[in-house]
């Protein structure tokens, strides 16, 4: 068996600066540092901080008066720094510079009067932060920022003003999801606007390109990543939609042997909230199981970086 690991893969820039911003203000301010919600959604990055003094929380109300908290990658309605504010709580925010970007989308169109439309997938943080960078509507009143989350949605949509409409979608959706979204949306409100560039981010499009191209050559794909992060789910439908078996897992412990039967060619990858050592554990496994070859399948090189908050820098190792 042949084992074909996709790169780039795991932990993009956003993801590492989330979670170096935890362990920067654990050294700076010692612990406990509270964070609202998973820094990111893997639970072997969410134990490791906790080990290290990070309390993690749903809500501000969790909180103690007086100690740092941070905002995840995911981003956080304008109603949750409006309460941090309103506590005097040291508020540190670590939102992925480029969900930044279409929160910036949302604010700049709602201030020229758009009506809005996102394209994500209900419950996610991402799409929760998203929604809240507008104020709610007065009672009575029905919104001007709509959720769609397929073509079916699109359809069914009724909006106050057709002639002035805005999108912006999630970063994390699978390109071809969304490309079919975008299109049922121009047929539908031909003067429509988009995003002069395409919301979801470039880790994310250089993980599926990669999964891509191996779905090609494999004949099963695992993908780690935690059941509840997105861009890892879009990794395990790709390779499906493309006719190879592909499984979601959080470490080599969930590998059911009988999925390796008849298996010459395995590819691997991971979300962008998986860290490399997952990856090496099912290397390590499949090795274990008769695994004779390892090849780095590389699409693209990543060399992008995000600086952390000003708050954090003095800390930052040099």
């Amino acid at each position: 068996m042949k084992i074909l690991l996709a790169r780039p893969r795991g932990f993009c820039a956003g993801v590492d600066r989330a979670i170096e911003i935890v362990e920067m203000a654990l050294k700076l301010y010692g612990p406990p540092v509270y964070v609202r919600h998973e820094i990111v959604h893997n639970r072997h990055v969410v134990e490791t901080l906790r080990a290290q003094g990070a309390v993690f929380v749903e809500e501000l109300d969790e909180v103690p008066d007086g100690v740092p908290v941070i905002f995840s990658a995911h981003g956080v309605p304008q109603s949750v720094w409006t309460d941090a504010r309103n506590r005097k709580l040291k508020a540190i925010d670590a939102t992925c510079p480029l969900v930044l970007k279409v929160h910036q989308e949302v604010d700049r169109d709602h201030r020229q009067g758009y009506e809005l439309i996102l394209i994500g997938h209900a419950g996610h943080p991402e799409v929760i932060g998203t929604l809240g960078q507008i104020p709610d509507p007065p009672a009575g009143r029905a919104g001007k920022f709509h959720l769609v989350s397929s073509v079916k949605d699109v359809q069914n949509l009724k909006v106050e003003d057709p002639e002035h409409l805005s999108y912006v979608t999630q970063t994390t959706l699978s390109i071809d999801e969304c490309k079919d979204i975008v299109e049922a949306l121009h047929r539908r409100f031909p003067k429509i606007k988009g995003p002069r560039q395409e919301d979801i981010c470039y880790a994310t499009q250089n993980r599926q390109n990669a999964v891509k191209e191996i779905a090609q050559t494999v004949d099963l794909f695992l993908v780690l990543g935690a059941p509840n992060s997105s861009n890892s789910n879009r990794l395990k439908e790709l390779s499906e939609l493309r006719g190879v078996r592909a499984y979601l897992i959080e470490s080599f412990r969930d590998i059911q042997p009988a999925w390796l039967e008849g298996v010459e060619k395995v590819g691997i990858t991971a979300g962008a909230s998986a860290p490399e050592i997952l990856v090496q554990e099912v290397v390590d496994y499949l090795k274990s199981r008769g695994a004779d070859a390892v090849e780095e399948w590389t699409v693209v090189e990543e060399n992008v970086q995000f600086q952390l908050p000003k708050e954090l820098l003095q800390v930052r190792p040099r």
